[in-house]
This record gives C-alpha cells, structure tokens and sequence, in this order.
C-alpha cells in the first residue's frame, strides 16, 4: 500500500474521530439547553436556588466547550470564541458582557506574561539561564526534571504563577533543544512541560504572592466566619503540602513520562561551552531584565504596602510590555507573534466562568453536590468540597471555583462539627492544581505552546495527577494538618 493511501486512510480516520466528538458537543449542548426546566437546589437552611433558562443555556455552553476543549476538534481559541458566540445567540448573555469578558485583566496579565517570555528569548536570557542551570544539574535527565520543578515551585513563592510559566517556558525550550531530538515529541519534551505547568500551581499554592485566589478565599472566609488569616499563617499550613506535591510530582513524572536517555552525554560541557560562546551579558539582557523584576517587586509588595495594594496587578504588569516597546527590546514582529491561541483560549474561560457565576449554574451546581454530603462523616463532606472545587477550577477560573463554593461549603460545615479552617485550606490546595485540562490555569496554556503533547494527553495524564493530589489532601486533612495545630473539627 502506497504512503498516499496511508496518509488518507489515517485522515479519514481522524476525520470521523473529529465529527464523532464534534458532534457529541452539540447533542449535550441541544439536550441541556431544550430540556424541560430543572428542579431548584435547596441549602440546609432551605433557601432556594432556580436554575434559570439562561443559567441552563449556561450549562449547556460548559458541556460543549468542555468537549471540543478535551478532545481538540477545533482549534482551542476557535472553541473559545464560539462560547461567546452562543451566549449571544441563544440569549443566554448579552453580546457587550459576553465578549467583554475575552479582555478582563486575568486575560491581559496572561497576555503580559507571555510578552515578559518572549522578551527572555529574544534578549538570549533564557538561553544563559538554560546553560547555567545545566552547569549545576548536569547531564542526568531525572536531574534536569527536577532542577527545573524545583525552580518553578520555588518562583511561584514570590511571583504569579503564570508570569513564572512564561519566564521559565522558554528557558524549557533551551533546554529541550539540547535533547538532541530537535522538534520530535519525546516523553521527556512531555514530562518537561506537562511537569512545568503541573509545579507552577504547586508552588504557588504556599504564599499569597502566587496568584489570586489565596487573597479572594480568605475575604470570603472572613466575611463569613469573622476571622482574618495572616499571609504566614497561610504560608505554615501550605508550605509543606506544596513542596510535598513537587516532589510527589516529580516522581510520577519520572515513571508516567520516563526519559528515553538516563544520560544526554556531554551536556554539562556542551553548556558550559555554549555559555561561554554568549560572552558577556548584553545591555538589553540587563534593561530587559531590570524592568521585569522591578515589576514583580512592585506586585510581591502589594502585599505589605497599603498604598499599593489599591493599584491592580495587572496594570503593573502591562508597564513592562509598555517599556519593552519604548526602549527598543521588542517592535512590531514581535508583537504579532504572541500566540493568540493561548490568549483566546483563555478569553473563553474567563467568558464561560463568568457566564456560569452571573446566571447562577455555578452556585446551583455547588448546592446541589455539597448538599448531598450535609450528613456524611466530616472527613467525607471535606473531601468532597476540595473535589468540587478541584473539578470546578479545571473549567472556570480557579477564584471563581471558590467563590461558588466556599460560601456554600461553611455554612454547612457547622452542622456536621467541623472547622471552617480546614474547609479553607483544602479548597485552596485543590483550586491551585488543575491537572486535566488547559482552561484550569495559565501555565497549562503556556506549557501547551511546545506542541510535545496533545489536549487529551494532558487531560489523561492529569487523572493520575488528581488522584495523588487527593490523596495528598486527605494525609494534610487527617494526618499532618492536626499534627501542626489546625482545628479539624468543632469541640
């Protein structure tokens, strides 16, 4: 059989595969949006939540883009753009607000973020940083996983975790270069990039300054317990279940995408010689660099100046896209060479979320899964919020998974004896890791742009992830949180 032949064989095959989940979207999108109207969800207190027809047409919307988004049938920022589309003419939400959504600052500290990466590869730092660190972790691949995580983890303490992705990204993609394997998709290229994204939420878990969420949890804990949680208190009871999830992390990365070479033999010389062959660091290098950290230290101090923490970080964070423009670092090539895919990509999670949250889907959906755990063993109804909240934030923005939940979860929490701190901290574990698909977090986007793995072998691999990470919450819920002086249940 000629290679033609094969080629169309393989095609139509694909092409049938495409139609079937195409299709499959719509057919879930047709039956939830027409079906007949949907019982109300009632909280313990006996409140009422309707499940509208724009909050049903709001489902129906989740279930396709969940769909094409898992098993890419489309481009995913076409996928995307269609969210907004059918809000509109299924009159779920008006255009101005569906839309407006592509471009709220979650969407442009992604777009910024992915500028301060491009910024690093053009400039060269990545490259030095990439030959330097492969200097010290030297030519074992199981070595070069971790130097990376470890990295990773350790940035997202001080930095959002997305800008983290797009700084260390290309420094990947250095590294990966020296594979030896050029653009071949590789399990290393995988275990490399999916470890990446994977850590960047692991290690942003552990303080405040790792991303929003911490900050929106914590103003929904004390606007309903009364309470307040210092910056380190968060920090005692997180740090260890983050740095534990690295390195669990960086263990099955070690079995699920096991290098094919133990040994890039040598890598460390090759390194040092490419490094040596840059010279010395360039003018640009020092201003690029400069104006990136001098950002970071503005947004870090948010948390401790008063004065600043009025100013979003997201206006920060476009100054130094602004200044790359203005000193000459980067010019009009470079800007039409930003992958809009990633950012339409998320443009469409930020309109789905919202869509959920301002027809009331999200809250109906959260009421009705906790209610059905009101009378289960503490330990159970636990669980089963931090695996709400970890479904929840793999679809809509992670502060939104929350925001539906968190509420919700402590009302009902008393009744069944149990602390509101526990309830806090294991939702915050479970919405800083969205393992299965790439809408749950930036780094998974930005991770995605190597073209090593596909959506559906990111959504497979992060099942086994998922169950670890729970795991790993039931040890800090019954085991280690109590040891460190975390009240559990209610005396």
């Amino acid at each position: 059989m000629s290679s033609d032949t094969l080629s169309d064989a393989a095609s139509a095959k694909f092409n049938i595969k495409r139609f079937i989940f195409l299709s499959i979207g719509i057919v879930l999108f047709c039956i939830v949006n027409w079906s007949p109207p949907w019982p109300d969800a009632i909280d313990p207190a006996g409140q009422h939540f309707l499940l509208s027809k724009e909050a049903k047409g709001a489902l129906a919307v989740f279930l396709l883009a969940g769909t094409w988004w898992v098993f890419e049938v489309v481009p995913i920022g076409v996928t995307s753009i269609m969210i907004g589309v059918l809000q509109t003419l299924f009159l779920i939400r008006p255009a101005r607000a569906a839309f407006t959504d592509f471009m709220v600052p979650s969407v442009m500290f992604i777009f910024a973020s992915l500028m301060i990466g491009m910024v690093f590869t053009k400039t060269g730092l990545t490259k030095r940083l990439a030959y330097k660190m492969l200097v010290i972790v030297g030519e074992k691949t199981s070595m070069i996983y971790l130097g990376c995580f470890v990295v990773t983890a350790a940035l997202a303490h001080i930095m959002a975790h997305t800008a983290v992705a797009a700084t260390i990204y290309p420094l990947l993609l250095s590294i990966y270069a020296l594979y030896g394997e050029g653009d071949k998709k590789t399990k290393f290229g995988k275990g490399l990039f999916m470890g990446m994204a994977y850590v960047a939420g692991a290690g942003s878990i552990v303080t405040l300054l790792g991303a929003a969420r911490g900050a929106v949890a914590i103003g929904f804990y004390k606007d309903v317990i009364g309470a307040d949680v210092s910056f380190f208190q968060l920090t005692y009871y997180m740090f260890p279940i983050g740095w534990l999830m690295t390195f669990l992390l960086w263990g099955f990365f070690m079995i699920y995408y096991k290098p094919e070479k133990k040994v890039i033999p040598g890598l460390r010389e090759k390194a040092r010689q490419l490094y040596s062959e840059m010279g010395g660091i360039t003018k640009k290098e020092i201003l690029a660099s400069v104006i990136v950290f001098g950002c970071i230290l503005i947004m870090s101090l948010r948390s401790f100046v008063p004065a600043l923490q009025a100013v979003d970080k997201t206006g920060i964070i476009l100054v130094s896209t602004i200044l790359f423009f203005v000193t000459g670092i980067m010019d009009i090539d470079d800007l039409e060479a930003i992958p809009w895919n990633i950012i339409l990509l998320f443009g469409g999670a930020m309109s789905i979320g919202f869509c959920l949250w301002e027809t009331g889907a999200a809250k109906w959906l959260a009421v009705n899964w906790l209610v059905m755990f009101q009378n289960a063993h503490w330990f159970i109804f636990v669980m089963s919020i931090a695996f709400f909240v970890l479904m929840m934030t793999n679809f809509i923005m992670n502060v939104a998974a929350i925001a539906i939940s968190l509420p919700v979860a402590l009302v009902i929490a008393p009744y069944l004896g149990v602390a509101p701190d526990v309830i806090l901290f294991a939702s915050l574990v479970t919405a800083g890791m969205p393992f299965l698909l790439l809408v749950g977090a930036a780094p998974n986007a930005i991770a995605y742009d190597s073209k090593q793995f596909s959506v559906g072998e990111f959504f497979i691999a992060g099942i086994p992830a998922s169950i670890l990470l729970m795991v790993v919450v039931a040890f800090a819920v019954f085991i280690l949180w109590p040891i460190m002086g975390m009240p559990i249940t209610l005396p």
